[in-house]
């Protein structure tokens, strides 16, 4: 049997909310993430759309970013608050560190970062926000980074940093 389109009803859209303010969506992400384990922006997306907070990818993605989310094996973490005028660089970088570094290997003046599959992403993002000095860029795939330095010095003593930094204990 052939429908015609006109005899295929589609259901009502429930009728949209108001749009609300960044700092209101922001708010609303840290409390979903707070409350349980979110692996994945498809799921937070989800999430929101059912609180009635609708948000394409780019911006959720803009907004994780600014509000220092990190991805752990165990989903979105927040940031630890050291002051309130924003999050600590370093606590991010040795979160990820901690969360994700499983190697680090120099070769002139670039250094080959691996990670467990998904980690590269959000190691490199926070090695990008410590804003080493040494560290001219980074490249993340799945799961290995290229770290990109001024010299061979400057890639052996970044990743004797990095190495060091895994080997601490969190406080």
């Amino acid at each position: 049997m052939i429908m015609h389109a006109e005899a295929i009803r589609m259901p009502s859209s429930p009728k949209s909310s108001p749009p609300i303010s960044r700092e209101q969506r922001r708010a609303r992400i840290a409390a979903l993430v707070r409350e349980r384990a979110i692996h994945s922006q498809f799921e937070l997306v989800d999430l929101l759309a059912k609180e009635g907070v609708e948000v394409n990818q780019a911006t959720l993605s803009r907004d994780l970013r600014a509000m220092g989310l990190l991805k752990g094996p165990s989903g979105y973490e927040l940031p630890i608050e050291v002051t309130p005028d924003g999050p600590d660089h370093s606590v991010q970088l040795f979160n990820a560190v901690h969360s994700w570094l499983a190697g680090a290997t120099p070769a002139e003046n670039l250094i080959v970062l691996r990670t467990p599959v998904g980690g590269a992403q959000p190691l490199a993002i926070a090695l990008d926000q410590a804003g080493w000095k040494e560290i001219l860029g980074t490249v993340a795939g799945d799961d290995t980074i290229l770290v990109v330095t001024k010299s061979a010095a400057e890639a052996k003593r970044v990743t004797k940093q990095l190495l060091d930094l895994k080997e601490r204990r969190r406080r």
